[in-house]
Parts: C-alpha cells; sequence; structure tokens
C-alpha cells in the first residue's frame, strides 16, 4: 500500500499541474472507484464539472485538492494500487483507467488527471472540509486550518509542522502495546505503513514487540528522529516501488527499495552487525528486524 512518501510524491507531481485549473470535464468509468462518495458517477460529474482546484493538500496517506469558492474538495486514497497520473488531453486510455478528469491550467493548458487502479481497493470523492481542532493548517500543501473530513480522524503525519512531539511521547508511555502496533495506529501517527515502521525500528535499534509503554523518554526521541530520517530518505528516492503499483504522475517508479536495511531482508546479513535478518509475523502481516541489533527487553 502507498504510504506517506509515496503519496506525497504524487502530492508534489499534481500540485503545479491541478492548482488554479479548472476542471473542463469529468469521466466515471468504474463506478467502484467512488465508494467514498456519497453520489453515484453522474452526481460526481455534475458536483465537479466546472469547479476550480486551489491546493493539493497530504496528510498522512491521504491526498485531497480543495475547491475554490467552497468547503468542498475532491479526496483521492489510493489503496493498494491507486496511481494519478498526468496525461496529455485525448492521450489512450490507461490500464484500468477508472475515473479522468479534463483540466485546463492558465500556465500549461489542457491535461488529464488520470485514477487508475488495478486492484480498486482506492477511491475519488466529494468530500466536506472541516476546520481542524488545533487551528493548524490541515495538511501538506494548504496553510488554511481546513482538513477532508474522511481524513479528519487521523492524527498529523510526523513531518507535519504542527506534530506534537510531546503529546506522541506521552501516548506511548500510556499505551502496553507492542511499539509497532502503536506506531501503525493511524490515528495517532499517519502516514507510517508497515515498510517505515520496520525501517524505523530498525534504525532506532527498538525490537517490534517492546511495549511502548517502555521505552525511555530517550528512546521515544530516537524512534522518532529515525522514523521522520526514514520518510525523509525514501521521500528522496521517489518512494519505495516493489511492483508497478506504485508510480509518480509520470509513471515512473521509486527507487528507495534499494536503500532497505531491513523490510524485505530476511535471510540476508544485517548491514549494521552481520547477524542474519529475521521475519516475523505480525497480525496479517510481518516484522523484519535484527535478533541482536534489536533485542527483545
Amino acid at each position: 500500500m502507498p504510504e506517506l512518501p509515496e503519496v506525497e510524491v504524487v502530492r508534489a507531481g499534481l500540485a503545479p499541474a491541478v492548482v488554479g485549473a479548472r476542471l473542463m470535464g469529468v469521466e466515471v468509468f468504474d463506478e467502484r472507484a467512488l465508494t467514498r462518495h456519497t453520489g453515484g458517477g453522474a452526481d460526481f460529474e455534475r458536483r465537479l464539472t466546472g469547479r476550480t482546484m486551489r491546493a493539493a493538500v497530504r496528510r498522512g496517506k491521504f491526498l485531497w485538492l480543495p475547491l475554490e469558492g467552497s468547503d468542498e474538495a475532491i479526496i483521492a486514497h489510493l489503496g493498494m494500487s491507486g496511481q494519478m497520473l498526468l496525461r496529455e488531453p485525448g492521450a489512450p486510455a490507461e490500464r484500468h483507467e477508472r475515473i479522468r478528469l479534463s483540466i485546463e491550467h492558465p500556465d500549461h493548458g489542457e491535461l488529464a488527471v488520470v485514477f487508475a487502479d488495478q486492484r480498486t481497493f482506492g477511491s475519488l470523492a466529494v468530500d466536506a472540509l472541516v476546520p481542524t481542532p488545533d487551528g493548524a493548517a490541515g495538511g501538506l500543501g494548504d496553510p488554511l486550518p481546513l482538513v477532508a473530513s474522511q481524513a479528519a480522524h487521523i492524527g498529523r503525519d510526523p513531518l507535519d509542522p504542527a506534530f506534537d512531539d510531546r503529546a506522541f511521547r506521552a501516548a506511548l508511555a500510556r499505551r502496553n502495546s507492542a511499539i509497532k502496533r502503536v506506531i501503525l495506529d493511524q490515528n495517532l501517527v499517519s502516514g507510517i505503513g508497515n515498510i517505515y515502521a520496520d525501517e524505523s525500528l530498525w534504525a532506532a535499534r527498538i525490537h517490534p514487540e517492546t511495549p511502548a509503554a517502555a521505552l525511555s523518554t530517550r528512546a521515544a526521541n530516537r524512534l522518532l528522529a529515525e522514523v521522520r530520517l526514514v520518510l525523509e530518505r525514501a521521500l528522496a528516492e521517489g518512494g519505495t516501488s516493489f511492483d508497478a503499483q506504485y508510480v509518480n504522475v509520470n509513471g515512473q517508479a521509486g527507487y528507495f527499495a534499494h536503500s532497505l536495511n531491513a523490510y524485505g531482508r530476511d535471510g540476508e546479513p544485517c548491514a549494521r552487525c552481520g547477524t542474519m535478518l529475521v521475519r516475523e509475523a505480525f497480525t496479517n502481516r510481518s516484522s523484519h528486524f535484527c535478533p541482536r541489533c534489536q533485542r527483545k527487553g
């Protein structure tokens, strides 16, 4: 599933093309891509045609495009395999294309924004914008204190300037669940998925099953610092692509997979100590870690 770095790469790629662009036409080819929309395809097309997008915003794994002169936005969740692609007007249909937005930008002219999704777990919707409880910007890309209602329940992500480090440490101190389970809780901290959880815990030398409350303040600070470093490195390398399902708006894959130290490396030597990395079942996923560097205290 695309995580924070992958969604941010998509947001940053879309922003120059969509901010200030007018929606000239909307085509829904598969209504399974509207599972988060309260109306059907005709309603989605009617509510967007002629509107202008004023920003491209992200919080965690959610992306939304606020519409000028209203408290509404187009919200996108990429699910497992969703793609937001920029194409020339009249370009041939993409494989697994579900929705096409024909736009006109005052500087870049006509373009097409294509939502393609092989596994159909992703979706677009017209969503309401609601005030943020803390009065800070709703997400990266828009200074206004508004957040899409479908993303309002998730916590801020570690790269958000309004993320509260002290509240995060306090939340860890109150939880006896495994630290990996806690940092995957999108209500507490958003945008961290399985890949980046494993990488951050490896970098911080913390066993994924360590109770969150057992972490010292120093360890909690170290973990948060490593989470941020891992996410920033992944962003710099365009995200993580293991197959063709995650690509940026131009259809290009990210290459952070070549920099992974733990995730998917079971059976290989730890880059720090040479001990063979292991994989253990974790809910419906797996955890990858070094049994020597990340001892379970």
